[in-house]
């Protein structure tokens, strides 16, 4: 599959949590997973965010919800526990996503994939420390999205 040059695919290697313990089970023991991927939308343009919304679930993941601030992207995370962010960086609050994704990160143990039209070098090495699954540089199709919330999840498609 080619890809745009506007899309950046980082491997998703799992931050471990506290109590993590890897699965012994050979892989045909262990239960498939049934349910969709649980994603987050934290977008502050109303309409992109609707559309984001629309193409991941035409796509089969289960948004949990939208958010137009880091505050109200940290309570749905909390409350719903999505698998990964499609995280903007400025946000209809003080905090921006990189903010936001600090505290998914950290409290959470959440990981972002940054869509968003500020893709430099000095945003993309504040957001570092964060571990993001991936870049989309704004403008980005809704089939980019897709293949990158893909696989950061690892599913097949």
């Amino acid at each position: 599959m080619r890809t745009s040059p506007f899309v950046e695919r980082v491997a998703m290697t799992p931050a471990p949590g506290p109590g993590d313990k890897p699965d012994a089970r050979p892989a045909g023991e262990r239960p498939e997973r049934q349910q969709p991927a649980r994603i987050l939308v934290v977008e502050d343009d109303f309409l992109i965010a609707m559309q984001t919304e629309a193409a991941l679930a035409a796509a089969g993941f289960h948004v949990i919800g939208t958010a137009a601030t880091a505050e109200h992207a940290l309570e749905l995370a909390e409350r719903e526990r999505p698998a990964l962010a499609v995280m903007d960086i400025r946000l209809a609050s003080k905090r921006d996503g990189i903010d936001a994704a600090r505290e998914l990160y950290h409290e959470l143990n959440i990981r972002c994939i940054f869509a968003t039209a500020h893709d430099d070098e000095t945003t993309r090495k504040r957001a570092a420390p964060y571990a993001p699954l991936g870049w989309l540089a704004k403008p980005y199709t809704t089939a980019s999205l897709v293949a990158l919330v893909t696989d950061a999840v690892g599913e097949k498609k």
